[in-house]
This record gives C-alpha cells, structure tokens and sequence, in this order.
C-alpha cells in the first residue's frame, strides 16, 4: 500500500489490492504490508504553541474576573469549594502522614467513611500529586496550578494528535488543540470540576491510541493509555472511549480497507480497550461498588433544550448552567462549517465528519442516548457533561478542513452563511446577552478576514506577509475571544452557584483548635456545626459526622437523618449535629464552635471567635445489650434515646401560632407539619421540667428561631431548608434552658415558606444523660486503636451482649470477638456491632472496601494475558528474525 493511502481517503471501489501473497521462491513469507501513519510536521511546536496559549487565556480571563489568584473573588464555587478542595486537602495530609486514616478509612469524615471510592473519583488523577509541593494553607493555589496545568496539556494531546491525522500546518494545530482545551464545556463546567478535565486530556489520548490500532503500532501504549484514563478519572474516560471508538470507526470507513482488515482493526481496537480497562479495575471496581453503596441523592429528569439555546452555546460568551457549552472559537466552527463545500476534500471526508458531528449532537438531546452517554446513570446536576466530546469532533472536523488546504470563497462563503444561520436562530435566545454581540462580530470577523488572508497565501509553507497576517488574525482572534469567555464564565459563576471563601484567617483558627483539642482515637473532635464548607473536618482537621461526597454511604446517611442531622444536595452532603446525645453516642469529646462564615453573609455575626468545648464521653467502642426488634421511628428524640440505651428526652405537646394568634394550616405537600411562612413570626410554646436543655427539631423550616428570655444564652438556632424536601433539610438546634416556670416560648423568623412537625421540641435531662454516659464508660472498651482500616478494643472481662464500634456500617466491615474467624459485622441501629458471649475480651474489625478483590482479580488477569501477548509476540519476532537470518 502507498504511504498516503489512508490519507488520501481512498474510497471502495478504488481500495488497494490485498496485502497478502505468497513470497517469491527461496524467500522468507513476507510480513503483511501496514497502513503508514503520517509524518506529522512540528507536532512538539503545536503542542507547546496550544499549551502556551492555553494558559494565556486562563490566566488572562482570570485576571479580567478579578479572581482568584489574580484578584479578590474567589473561584471556589459549589462543589470545588464543597468537595474537591477539601479531598485535595486530605491527599496532601495523607502524603505527609498527618491524616486520621489511610486509603482505606476516611476516619475524618462522616465518622469513619471508605476512601477508596472517593481516592478513585477525585485523586487518582497524576497532577493530583502535585498538591505536596504546595504548602498546606494554599491548597487553593495548588488545585489552580493543577486546573491550569490539565487545560494545557489537553491542548497539547489534541494539538499532537490532529497531524496524525492527516499532515497539516503546526501553527494550525496549534491554535485548534487550544480551541479544543479552551472550549466552552472546560470554561463553563470543568474548569471548577477539576477531575472531568483528566477525560478532556484522555479523548485525544484515546483517539491517538485508536490510531497506532488502525497503523498496528505501539499495542503496549495504547493499553496503557486506556488503563491510564480509566484510573484518573474513568466518568470521564467511559464518554471519551465512546468518542475514540465514534472517530476509528469513522477514520475505518474513509480508509476504505478491505472489510477483514476493518474487522481486525476493530478487533485489535476492542482488545486494547477491554485489557486497558481490566488493567483499571482495581479502581474502577472500587468506585462502582462505593456508588452502589451511596445513598440516593436527588436526579432530575432529562429535558433536551431549545435549539436557539444550544445554538447559543456555540457562540463566544454565552454561559448558562443547564444548556451544553459546545464553543469551540469562531475560526474552529468556520472551519468545521466549511468542511462540507471544500471541494479540496475527498467526498467521504466532507461527509463522514459533519454526518458524525450531527448525530452526537442529536445523540445529546435525546434522552436514550444521552443516558448512554453518563453510563446509564442520570447525572445529579448538569445534564451535558459529555459535550466536551462534540467539541473535539468540531475541532478535528475543523483540522480536516484546513489540513486539504484553506478553503476557497465558495466553502468559506457558505460556512458564514450558516454561522450567520446559527446566529440568527441564537439570537432568540436569552443566553446571547447585550455584551456578547461584540465579542461574536469581532470574532466573525477576526476569523473570517484569517481565513480569506490564508486562502490568498501561494503556497503552504511560504512565509508570506499576507500569510503571516493571517496566523496573526487568527491568533489575536482565538485570544480575544476565548479570553472573553473565561471571564464571562468565572463572573457569571458567581451569580449562580454558592461559593465559598479561600483559605484565610477563620480557618487557619478552626485548625488550630482542632488540633489542640485532638484526642483521636480516645475521643472524636468535630470541627463544628457552624461549617464553612461541606467538608470541614478534611480541610481544618477533626473527626465529625460532616461529610460530602458522590458516595456518601447510605446507611450513614439513613442513621444521621433519623438521629435529626441537617443534609444538602439530596442526601449527599451530611453535616455535623451538635446535640448532647449525639455526641455520646459517637464518643465526640470535644466541639470547635464558629460563628457564622461572614463569606455567606446568610446571617448577622454574633461576635464571638472560635472556641472549643468539651465532655465526657464514653470510648468508641463500647458494650450495648443485645440489639432488640425496635427500630427507628419518626421522632429523632427517641431514635436518639433508642441508640443510646436511655430514656433522657421529654418531648411535650406543642402550640403553634402566628404573629395574629391564629393556628397555622397544616401542610399539604410532602413536608409534614404546621407551615409557617416568611413573612409571619409565628411562635412555639410548650412545657418541659426547668433546667433541661431545648432542642428544636424542624428539618423543613428554614430561618432563626430564639427561646424567649434570659435562658436562650444568647443562641440562635440557624436552620437552613429548601421548599423542596429532597433537596436540603435543616438540622436539630439547642436553643437554651426551660427557664425556672417550666414554660418556653420559641419565637420563630421564617425567611422562606416552611413547616413545624409535630413533636418538634425535646427538651434534654442532663442529669439523666451524665448517667448514661457513666454506665457506658464503665462497660465500654478500656483501650482502643484504630490503623487505618483495622480497629481493635480491649474490653473487661465476662462483657456480654453486642459490642458497638461507634462508625456507620459501611459495607465491607467483617469482625470476630478473641480469636474468632472474622465474619462479616453485624448492625447496631446503624452502626457496627460484634455480638459477645462473655468469653471474650477483645474485639477486631478490619475494613475491606467492596469491589477490591474482583478489581484486583481481573486487573491481575489483564495482566497476565498481556504478558502473554507481549510474550508471544516476542517469540514470533525472534522466530521471523532467525528464518531471515538463514541461509
């Protein structure tokens, strides 16, 4: 076959003849002929020219937005500032020894948590390592540095894969690989979900691998770029395989190759990606059965958008939420729109991509395929997070445009037309705002006015002034317009999302008492309820029940909910409880307590400073009769009560009136109760026996709410709900002490329609808890030490009924009592439990997250059967090197 077969595009009927035949006489066989990749020109100069541009946009736009690190707004919205900065935190504590568990328990988080699941989701990617060079208290630069750093070297894979390809122009490569990085998903959304960017890198990877299948090159690195992928972020990877499986296919029919050859490139294909895969599944098994594990969070229903909004989303500076950003710059989607009318293009190229381009496009709004796209799975928020896939195919079908030479007037005519299409139907959207329209005319025309210039260029290597003056249109096109779209997407982020503050003073005094209170393993520290983020115990230190993850362990959070914990993003980010029970139950002896982050500025500052209290509570493990039939139940007091063994709750009969003295309506939706909405103060009144402590439990109320007189100790319960119950419920408050009448009156200052449950108010014996948290300490286990994922506790001898480790069972505990077998553990209300005969005086539980054995199994497979591959191919590569050597 010639060298420049597969990039001529043969098509059928004119495909080369077979490759096989037999050799002449006295010869060795002679090997099968192979397709000849390309001999890209300066592919290392457009990568490094699509990373240099990549991180002058990044930069630049983040220095126009004012943020972070280039000015005084935060970039650290929704779940960067909720998730991904505070695992980041936890990764470098874990690099350096000083966090509270390993890789197997998280024990800083929803009181024992498995960190496999999330080391797989969040930090297997190898730019997270890099967090350890970085001081501690700049854990915001760190993850930039790492943000900017992905954004480029995406630039750079799609930059040294377009010249595979077919040859063209590195200058031109350049400027489509960071088109490709810069494109509206990775501005818009990935930009601040720093873990999707490893699958912006992996697509070109992937498609570059799918290429030395196609040419028979370079097997061992392609299975090793598929493993790569799957184990830094493999949500990602699964839409950026489809993609790389989408473009071989597409790049099998355009070479034309005789149809066993196709099905052996296929083939070849199936087997790199199933042993790539298989070579993840340590990882990936581990991060399956930790999201089946997960509680079950809140997903809405598909709905494709409008076309006006989706066309919108191609232009420059357009952003919302909910639509796909599939902006690739103005020159890429010219480019990508001339593709059909260049005429210098073979007729199945000028098909074949656009073709590809449309039925991705149709793929992600229609509900079928795009819940193929997120893994048969309904993405809890954005429903586009595979649109970084058509962008790569609108950028690669830019390249084969230009790659056949600039096009003429008449394909450059026709794609304004239909950009002038596409802007005319986005016009009717409400995402084109007034401030856009001159970013997209100077960019039409920047773009435009490059590509005439470029047409008119004699000669595509010259270096002539009307060429240079294109290259530099173009360029200063693809700055100015990118850079404007960062800085509309960071602004615009900061109207919409909730966002939290970098590291600073408040948290530099969180950590700073947690640690001076730390006595882990003997007692728990909560970083306290008044939080930050949603995972302060991994940014400040502490072990506390506050814990925010996509595989927040269902069971932790039906324990918590039950005990009257507060929740956000429908069950997947559970807070801390500060309640007295509670504390005991979960042996938390000390509490960091903050007033309100003046970052949210939700509610007035009370003017304290960080403190710390402390109590005495019994160890983690201790001993429990023998679990009953009783089981949780409406009321959070008495499941408190239940999981403590004591009655220690008065729980009176309530009177609920508004601010007229009218009894309130009963609520009619699925939030149960008295409504009281903003903006009546209505009022609580009942009677519990003086001196005890008042709870309040109203998990569907959002606002303040005050006990009436001296005894409120100056507290403000602060409850934070949404109208929708499945989306946020507020947590349990101490309020203050039933004054000396034995009357409370709570006053209530709604800001949001909400509701009063029945039995709303508990009013704690403290005298009667101090007794239950002696008889726990003298049964309980005299010593205790947790290594990671093994805990083990003495107790005192003759100790019958259940011992009760204080950490949710999780799947994946087994225990034994003495020197028994370990089986696995049983469940105490919640909680791990070992059952005791009185024989024994020690228990141990070990922690083996679900899916590591069967991950480990089949990526020892994959491995072997590589090794024999590889083993093979060596024997037959010797064999055929001694039969030519023969006389």
């Amino acid at each position: 076959m010639n060298r420049s077969t597969l990039h001529k595009d043969v098509r059928p009927e004119k495909a080369p003849a077979p490759l096989a035949g037999k050799a002449p006489s006295g010869q060795a066989p002679r090997r099968l002929a192979r397709l000849r990749p390309p001999r890209p020109t300066g592919p290392g100069r457009a990568a490094l020219l699509a990373a240099l541009i990549c991180v002058t946009v990044l930069c630049a736009a983040d220095a126009i937005a004012r943020s972070y690190p280039f000015g005084p707004r935060t970039r650290s919205v929704n779940d960067l500032g909720n998730q991904y900065l505070p695992f980041h935190a936890h990764l470098w504590d874990l690099l350096h020894g000083r966090a509270d568990g390993g890789l197997l328990v998280n024990w800083q988080s929803g009181f024992g948590a498995s960190f496999l699941p999330d080391l797989g989701t969040y930090l297997t990617s190898p730019f997270a390592l890099l967090v350890a060079v970085f001081p501690r208290d700049e854990i915001d630069l760190a993850v930039y540095v790492i943000t900017v750093l992905k954004i480029a070297c995406a630039g750079a894979a799609m930059a040294w894969l377009l010249p595979r390809l077919r040859p063209g122009r590195w200058w031109a490569a350049g400027l489509l690989g960071a088109s490709y990085a810069l494109c509206g998903w990775t501005v818009a959304s990935a930009s601040y979900n720093l873990m999707w960017l490893d699958g912006l890198i992996a697509l070109p990877l992937l498609c570059l691998a799918g290429e030395w299948t196609l040419h028979g090159r370079r097997p061992l690195l392609g299975v090793a770029v598929v493993a790569a992928a799957w184990i830094a972020n493999f949500y990602t990877a699964y839409m950026a395989t489809l993609a790389a499986g989408l473009v071989l296919l597409l790049r099998l029919w355009l070479s034309g190759l005789p149809r066993r050859r196709a099905l052996a490139v296929a083939g070849r294909a199936g087997a790199t990606v199933a042993l790539g895969m298989g070579l993840a599944a340590p990882v990936v098994a581990v991060v399956y059965f930790g999201t089946a594990h997960a509680s079950p969070g809140r997903f809405k229903h598909f709905t494709p958008v409008p076309t006006e909004d989706l066309l919108a989303r191609l232009l420059p500076t357009t952003y919302s939420f909910g639509s796909p950003a599939v902006y690739v710059g103005t020159t890429a989607l010219l480019l990508a729109l001339a593709l059909p009318f260049h005429r210098a293009a073979p007729r199945r190229v000028r098909a074949g991509w656009p073709l590809l381009v449309a039925a991705v496009t149709l793929s992600m709004q229609w509900g079928p395929t795009q819940l193929l796209w997120h893994a048969l799975t309904p993405p809890q928020g954005s429903s586009y997070r595979e649109a970084f896939v058509l962008c790569a195919l609108l950028v690669i079908a830019a390249w084969h445009t230009l790659s056949y030479g600039p096009p003429d007037r008449r394909a450059l005519s026709a794609a304004a037309a239909l950009y002038a299409l596409i802007v005319l139907v986005a016009s009717g959207s409400d995402l084109v705002r007034s401030f856009a329209w001159p970013v997209l005319l100077a960019a039409a025309a920047g773009a435009l006015g490059g590509l005439a210039l470029l047409a008119r260029a004699p000669g595509a290597r010259r270096r002539t002034p009307a060429a240079l003056l294109a290259v530099a249109l173009l360029l200063g096109t693809q700055l100015g317009e990118a850079t404007a779209t960062s800085a509309v997407a960071t602004r615009m982020r900061f109207g919409h999302m909730d966002d939290y503050a970098p590291w600073g003073e408040r948290r530099d005094q969180q950590a700073e008492a947690a640690a001076r209170a730390d006595g882990w393993p003997r007692y728990r520290t909560d970083p306290g309820r008044e939080q930050t983020v949603g995972n302060d115990p991994l940014m400040v230190g502490g072990q506390g029940a506050q814990y925010y993850s996509s595989h927040t362990s269902d069971v932790l959070y039906r324990t918590l909910t039950a005990l009257g914990a507060g929740w956000t993003s429908g069950g997947r980010s559970l807070q801390s409880l500060d309640n007295a029970v509670t504390d005991v139950i979960f042996s938390v002896g000390a509490r960091v307590h903050s007033p309100p982050d003046p970052h949210q500025n939700w509610f007035p500052q009370d003017g304290t400073g960080v403190t710390v209290s402390r109590a005495d509570v019994p160890p983690l493990v201790t001993v429990r009769p023998s679990a009953g039939a009783a089981s949780f139940g409406p009321s959070p007091y008495r499941n408190q009560e239940l999981l403590l063994g004591s009655r220690v709750y008065t729980v009176p009969r309530l009177t609920v009136r508004t601010a007229a003295g009218d009894v309130p309506h009963r609520s009619r939706d699925d939030r149960p109760g008295l409504r009281v909405d903003a903006p009546d103060r209505p009022t609580i009144t009942a009677s519990c026996p003086a001196g005890s402590e008042v709870y309040l439990w109203a998990p569907h109320f959002s606002g303040t709410a005050r006990l009436a007189g001296a005894s409120a100790e100056g507290l403000t319960g602060r409850f934070r709900a949404d109208h929708h119950p499945l989306t946020k419920i507020a947590a349990m408050q101490r309020l203050g002490l039933v004054p000396a009448s034995g009357r409370l009156r709570i006053e209530l200052s709604p800001n949001a329609d909400g509701t009063v449950p029945d039995r709303a108010v508990g009013c704690l014996d403290t005298g009667k808890l101090s007794a239950a948290t002696a008889r726990l300490e003298a049964t309980g286990a005299t010593e205790v030490s947790v290594d990671d994922g093994t805990v083990r506790a003495e107790l005192p001898a003759g100790s019958k009924g259940t011992a009760v480790l204080a950490a949710p069972r999780i799947a994946g505990w087994r225990c034994a009592a003495g020197d028994a077998d370990p089986v696995p553990a049983a469940e105490y209300h919640g909680l791990i439990a070992v059952p005791l005969d009185g024989s024994s005086t020690s228990v141990t539980c070990t922690f083996h997250p679900p899916g590591l054995r069967l991950g480990t199994v089949v990526g020892s497979g994959s491995l072997v059967i590589l090794l024999g591959v590889c083993a093979l191919a060596w024997r037959r590569r010797v064999a055929r090197d001694r039969e030519v050597r023969s006389p």
